[in-house]
């Protein structure tokens, strides 16, 4: 591939993944990252953490990233300004219907057969997921055991859905043919769940409401990730796409570089040698 290098200068804001990309796999967030990620904001180049994780994580998303000023959760569902970080702002909520959520998957399951299937609803903190546990799920303790029609009974953030027979890639290859993008948003992020979330919903989209609020222009974006559902971001990010080196072939693929693996703080490598050049 041949690979086209970011600009040179700074960008005028950093959209980073978490998991997979600034979190180490031993779920934790260096000192030097930490570190870099201060000096970053010190000179004026805003931070956005943007996370598949629900609003109902934000007290783990601030402390993995403290130095961001704005957050993409949920996949781009939920946006908040922590400019003033004793008193977030909501900037954008969207929200999928239950019973759409329900045909959605009762037409998947009509071609892959039954699938073990999880919910997200709530936002207040540590609010469980609800539906099917399964040991395929890396969190067994945030789920809770509800049947499909009370877990998509209303409004909902996201839904998983998992078959032991496709990896999370053939899932999502099949549930594109059969989902219509205007009904939903479908993606995975590497849990080997696919995300099913409301028609326009992805980081690219929660980005721009954040670039809208800034008055920054998305050729001044620079983005870091890892799994599939960073592709949109990406593809918004105009300055410049950072894949770790642990990252999706597919994510590798549309980087213009690829720093080192988020276990070798490969984000933090990169802006440090970016700020020091």
């Amino acid at each position: 591939m041949n690979r086209q290098k970011t600009r040179p200068g700074l960008p005028k804001l950093i959209a980073t993944d978490l998991d997979g990309t600034l979190v180490r796999s031993d779920e934790t967030v260096g000192a030097y990252t930490h570190e870099i990620l201060a000096r970053v904001k010190a000179a004026g180049i805003r931070i956005v953490g943007a996370t598949g994780r629900g609003p109902r994580l934000i007290d783990l998303v601030r402390a993995d990233i403290p130095a961001a000023d704005f957050l993409v959760m949920g996949g781009g569902s939920r946006v908040v300004d922590l400019t003033d970080p004793d008193v977030p702002l909501v900037l954008r909520d969207e929200r999928l219907e239950g019973e759409v959520v329900a045909d959605l998957l009762a037409t998947l399951e009509s071609a892959v057969g039954p699938l073990s299937v999880l919910v997200e609803a709530g936002d207040e903190p540590q609010s469980p997921l609800w539906g099917d546990p399964n040991p395929a799920w890396r969190y067994p303790e945030v789920v809770e055991a509800r049947v499909r029609t009370e877990a998509l009974a209303g409004r909902v953030i996201k839904g998983f859905a998992y078959h032991a027979r496709y990896d999370a890639d053939e899932l999502l290859a099949l549930a594109r043919q059969l989902i219509d993008p205007a009904v939903a948003t479908v993606t995975q992020a590497g849990l080997g769940y696919i995300e099913i979330c409301p028609p326009g919903v992805d980081k690219a989209t929660g980005l721009a409401v954040v670039a809208q609020a800034l008055g920054v222009d998305p050729a001044d974006a620079l983005a870091f990730g890892d799994m599939p559902n960073d592709l949109p971001m990406f593809e918004w990010a105009g300055f410049g796409r950072v894949a770790v080196a642990n990252a999706h072939p597919l994510v590798r693929q549309a980087a213009d570089e690829v720093t080192l693996s988020n276990d070798a703080d490969g984000v933090a490598v990169y802006l440090d040698a970016m700020l020091s050049a």
